[in-house]
């Protein structure tokens, strides 16, 4: 072991290895110890600073520390690529600040997906449903109607009950959604449950009446 890396920041070595392994290949994890203002351990190294590095951390001391996170706040990296990165002041055991954890996240892949999905799923390019193409759609008004009546009652659609179910059923037969042909059957594979029951249902709807 070099003199640059002391045993007392052992742990916090470890703790670098650990963030930089869950995170990788993205995360930087670099441990700057305050006694010597050097770099004492890069875990993934992307920033291409070596150990033993000038830490530049003299205005933090000077200033005094009194915030154990600092962050986030953003960088940028050797190669161009934004860096969004946060760090933590280590104490020893007398409450001494000894060492600065700094990770140090690559969000530029973030970021490019991001853009890529706020293309895709931009709105802009829409056009309302064709009233010609969806006259006549009953599964379109059965879903909407469903979700609608599910959004009312806080409901989930795996967590329904049996008693939802007829519930439900019997609020879609007064909306008239069983008009469409198979519609029973679609309900049926939404609602997971058996076409039998449906019309089962709907039987003893038509008796109550």
């Amino acid at each position: 072991m070099t003199p640059k890396q002391a045993p007392t920041l052992d742990n916090f070595r470890a703790i670098a290895d650990a963030i930089a392994t869950l995170f990788f290949p993205h995360a930087e994890v670099v441990l700057h110890d305050l006694r010597t203002q050097r770099i004492d351990y890069i875990a993934n190294n992307i920033s291409k600073r070596e150990i033993g590095d000038d830490a530049a951390l003299e205005d933090m001391l000077e200033a005094g520390i009194e915030e154990r996170n600092i962050g986030p706040y953003e960088k940028l990296n050797w190669d161009g690529q934004k860096i969004r990165s946060v760090s933590t002041v280590l104490h020893d055991a007398q409450g001494m600040p000894v060492a600065v954890l700094c990770i140090n996240l690559n969000i530029s892949l973030f970021e490019s997906a991001k853009a890529a999905l706020d293309l895709f799923l931009s709105p802009h390019k829409l056009i309302p449903q064709p009233d010609a193409l969806f006259r006549d759609d009953w599964q379109e008004r059965i879903n909407t109607f469903l979700h609608g009546w599910l959004r009312q009652r806080q409901l989930g659609l795996n967590l329904l009950t049996r008693d939802h179910k007829r519930e439900l059923v019997l609020a879609l037969h007064a909306e008239g959604a069983f008009k469409g042909k198979s519609a029973a059957n679609y309900v049926a594979n939404v609602l997971n449950m058996g076409r039998a029951t449906v019309y089962k249902h709907l039987k003893e709807l038509k008796a109550e009446v």
